[in-house]
């Protein structure tokens, strides 16, 4: 887990929106299995090991479905500390009837679901980074069929499910985007992280530390997309954590040179990328 503590730049927290949020959170303390460290009226904080918030929901006033083709969330991903524990969500999942996608990325191995609002949700396994293949400073991952019979090996069947490991945290998050392009430039030259892995002309990958990915950018939504309404299921925001004061200065400096919008609230600094997803700068 050293690629989610200083001095890497990593993301720690995700903010959604959902239109019903007694639903959503009978889903994500039920199927998912997170808890709930804060509840208002309209929104919850939610954390795997009891004090960390690592997915924030909230319910807009007049919240509306997500239009396709937009902007915004293409998933959150959880990641759990140990290869067991994935194997014993899989279980979990099967006693539960929930349907679910999956993958070998080479660098992980991951599933995929979405919540009742269609917010997409990866929960993986890293792989050691000793298998890790990388040339010219780009780490090699594809999209394989999961190995199940193997990965269940690993299951603990001799204590029932209690929910998600305490070590788990928010390892990545995927964005759709409107231009790859000027999302690369702002990501890259203001945020500061580094190409790690390009899909074609569609898709790249980005990083700090060699980690595979904090942050993927794609722009399977269509070129050009506009972004969802305020008040549309989605991405409402998401916390990226720089290593001290000094780097977020020289942040805000690159994003206010690329013309990107900047402005302090209680201590966070608050942007936004070209394609409208919002972001907290934290130390």
């Amino acid at each position: 887990m050293s690629f989610h503590q200083k001095p890497v730049t990593f993301v720690k927290h995700v903010n959604i929106k959902v239109q019903n949020l007694e639903r959503s959170l009978q889903y994500y303390q039920e199927v998912i299995g997170l808890n709930i460290v804060e509840r208002t009226t309209n929104g919850a904080k939610l954390t795997a090991d009891g004090k960390t918030c690592i997915l924030s929901i909230e319910q807009p006033e007049d919240a509306i479905p997500k239009k396709s083709r937009t902007t915004g969330l293409y998933h959150f991903a959880l990641l759990v500390p140990r290869r067991s524990d994935l194997a014993n969500i899989v279980n979990h999942f099967i006693q539960k009837g929930i349907r679910i996608g999956s993958s070998d990325h080479l660098v992980s191995e991951a599933l995929y679901l979405n919540d009742p609002d269609g917010n997409g949700i990866e929960i993986y396994v890293d792989r050691d980074p000793s298998e890790w293949e990388w040339k010219n400073n780009e780490v090699a991952m594809t999209v394989d069929p999961l190995n199940f019979t193997d990965l269940l090996k690993t299951a603990d069947s001799t204590e029932p499910w209690d929910g998600l490991p305490a070590g788990t945290i928010m390892g990545h998050i995927h964005l759709h985007v409107s231009q790859l392009e000027e999302a690369e430039e702002f990501y890259t030259k203001g945020l500061g992280f580094e190409v790690v892995n390009r899909f074609g002309d569609q898709a790249l990958f980005i990083s700090t530390g060699n980690y595979h990915h904090h942050i993927g950018l794609n722009t399977w939504a269509g070129v050009g997309a506009p972004a969802p309404s305020k008040n549309s299921v989605g991405l409402a925001s998401f916390t990226i954590i720089l290593p001290d004061e000094e780097n977020r200065k020289n942040v805000v400096a690159s994003l206010e040179e690329l013309g990107a919008p900047v402005k302090e609230e209680n201590g966070i600094y608050i942007t936004s990328d070209p394609s409208g997803n919002s972001i907290n700068l934290e130390v």
